[in-house]
């Protein structure tokens, strides 16, 4: 509850600015992270953290006649993202451990710069494979504790007192994603820039 209620108070006060204070870090993640997607047209995908709507903007302007769905747990980001996102694109308030939505709801879920936020990853793998079509995909980017810069970088947050779950090395992400069931996980990982490192995981829910 305490890293919950870190982030709503962190990212409320950075809502308004986030877009251009993030700039280059959000077109380095948004654009990995739709290079490894496979969504098909009229595909269904959901967007967890989905912030102030960057990447579902992006997917938008790729997959007009998809259906995109966002959620995150601080308003005040919901708010920009409804300013420059379509209404056709439902957004809602609420956590990955508790998503607001039916089961087999979604063709893919996605997660971008978020699960690192997560207290309870089992909660949240177990949600998004409930809101998941049996064959269902997901693809998860963030940052990658296979890099130095990455590891330092989270134990200054913790010093900061900042709000924080954890990073994860690749091998230590796909452990927790095939212990929660799923399959076919591939990880990549690589860096956006010199100095920065990431990963994205692709894998399968399997059918029933």
């Amino acid at each position: 509850m305490k890293t919950q209620n870190q982030v709503v108070t962190e990212y409320r006060r950075l809502a308004n600015a986030y877009d251009r204070k993030w700039s280059f870090y959000i077109e380095a993640t948004t654009r990995e992270t739709i290079a490894r997607l496979s969504l098909h047209a009229e595909g269904r995908l959901l967007d967890i953290g989905c912030g102030t709507g960057a990447l579902l903007h992006r997917l938008a302007a790729v997959h007009p006649v998809s259906r995109l769905a966002g959620v995150d747990p601080v308003p005040e980001m919901l708010e920009v993202a409804r300013d420059k996102l379509s209404p056709a694109i439902e957004l809602r308030q609420g956590w990955a451990e508790q998503l607001p939505f039916a089961d087999s709801q979604f063709d893919i879920v996605v997660s971008c710069s978020m699960f690192h936020y997560i207290d309870r990853p089992s909660d949240a793998l177990g949600e998004i494979q409930r809101v998941l079509r049996p064959g269902g995909q997901l693809v998860v980017t963030d940052w990658c504790g296979d890099y130095l810069t990455c590891r330092l970088f989270e134990r200054y947050q913790r010093l900061r007192g900042r709000a924080h779950a954890r990073i994860y090395r690749a091998r230590d992400c796909k452990r927790l994603l095939e212990q929660a069931g799923f399959a076919a996980v591939e990880i990549d990982a690589y860096k956006i820039n010199w100095r920065w490192g990431l990963m994205t995981a692709r894998c399968t829910r399997v059918p029933a």
